[in-house]
């Protein structure tokens, strides 16, 4: 069965109890649509290894926080609205739709920051009419900017009356999934240069969900990582036909909502704030190191260790990433992944390396997978990718990482070997990482 394309990106409310501001503002958004929010910087992650911050749109760089987007470090409310159409009656209800995301979304993202983030979820109990028939928005994946103006400015409007937008951080308007006009295909993001003025507060970026009942797995989740700034990982094909998975595969759910092992990769979790420095390696050679690395999905009480004997709890607070920089604006991580966690259902354990690039926009590879197998694949009957299923480096093998001219997409960090030694009686991995002979590979 063929799987659905992911979603692209969400939105921020703003707070609208004057429909004449709505009005004027989403005049604008026409002409201004898809545009980052003001690159506005707070200092964050302070090491040699992390990356700086660029222009590019969801730069990896996380040297400082895009005070534009909400940092997911504390609870954030989102309020989920229910917009149903004159051209059909619902079959569904606001619950049922409410129960098709939540508690899962929320139970990701606790999962994931190791219960250092909360989404609390606000459902509207009732349909809110729109004006127009859906057929009249002409929803679609890349929408033309003026029917998603239209959507906008009518949805707000209609919503602004019943809702008080200055309580929330996150906004969700949740299309009726029967009615003829909306397409699955079109849930995003929609950023916004100018944002929107409701209730005293701007909105700069606006979930709009059109999922059809029930939904793609986890998609509720992904778009919501974009209001947090992270990019999408996966590759369009320019016909939109072929693999979309070929940068990271099944290992972050930025690439694929649904992939086998979707937690977050640790260096979004890093740039997110749910890694403290400690929990942070930088690897600068010249000579081999060696250090130990949690499994990315083991917090605090959480079994780590099922799958390899008794289970371990009392994890969270050790190393989880380890970086290698090879470049101005790149790096090698190495994690260690495996079945913990939002990980659960992972086909293969080890450590698992990839290149980071803060200069690659959203969508153009800002990170990539690198197979420690390039020639077996796994998994092929629910992989979202099997060549890199099968990506980490497995207990008791060494890996050097390849260089432009080996097949694996090119990049810095070639010659960085790692040697996967063995593993700790509480489920760590013990590995040495070696840079290329000949040089200091860390920068700063």
């Amino acid at each position: 069965m063929p799987r659905l394309p992911r979603r692209p990106r969400l939105l921020q409310r703003p707070r609208l109890r004057s429909t004449a501001a709505v009005g004027t503002t989403l005049s604008a958004l026409a002409a201004n649509c898809l545009i980052g929010g003001p690159s506005v910087a707070e200092p964050f992650a302070v090491a040699p290894c992390a990356l700086t911050r660029t222009a590019a749109h969801h730069s990896e760089g996380l040297d400082t926080w895009n005070a534009a987007y909400p940092r997911p470090a504390r609870s954030l409310d989102a309020v989920m609205i229910f917009l149903s159409f004159p051209d059909a009656a619902p079959r569904t209800t606001p619950a049922e739709l409410a129960a098709d995301h939540f508690p899962a979304t929320s139970r990701f993202f606790r999962q994931a920051s190791y219960g250092r983030f909360t989404l609390r979820p606000h459902p509207l109990k009732h349909w809110i009419r729109m004006p127009k028939p859906s057929t009249a928005y002409a929803i679609q994946r890349d929408w033309k900017p003026e029917n998603r103006a239209a959507y906008l400015h009518d949805a707000l409007t209609a919503t602004d009356p019943q809702v008080d937008f200055s309580r929330y951080d996150v906004v969700y308007f949740v299309a009726d999934p029967d009615a003829p006009g909306v397409d699955s295909d079109a849930t995003k993001v929609v950023n916004l240069d100018t944002p929107l003025r409701a209730d005293g507060t701007d909105i700069r970026r606006i979930v709009t969900v059109f999922e059809k009942h029930p939904p793609d797995r986890l998609v509720l989740a992904h778009e919501t990582g974009h209001v947090f700034d992270l990019p999408d990982l996966y590759h369009r094909p320019a016909d939109g036909k072929g693999d979309w998975d070929t940068y990271v595969g099944d290992w972050d759910l930025m690439g694929s909502q649904f992939g086998l092992a979707p937690d977050l990769f640790a260096w979004h979790k890093w740039k997110l704030g749910w890694l403290q420095p400690r929990q942070v390696a930088c690897v600068r050679g010249p000579g081999p190191t060696r250090l130990t690395l949690e499994p990315l999905g083991a917090g605090p009480g959480v079994p780590v260790a099922r799958a390899f004997g008794a289970p371990a709890f009392g994890l969270g607070h050790g190393v989880k990433l380890a970086v290698v920089r090879t470049g101005p604006d790149s790096v090698l991580a190495f994690e260690a992944r495996g079945p913990v966690g939002d990980d659960h259902a992972a086909c293969r354990a080890g450590i698992l390396v990839y290149r980071v690039s803060s200069g690659a926009r959203s969508g153009r590879g800002p990170v990539e997978v690198i197979d420690a197998h390039p020639r077996t694949e796994a998994c092929w009957e629910n992989s979202v990718y099997p060549p890199l299923a099968d990506a980490p480096v497995a207990l008791g093998e060494s890996f050097t990482v390849p260089g432009s001219g080996d097949g694996d997409g090119g990049g810095g960090g070639d010659g960085v070997r790692v040697d996967v030694e063995g593993r700790t009686v509480s489920g760590e991995w013990t590995v040495t990482i070696t840079p290329r002979a000949g040089g200091r590979v860390g920068h700063g």
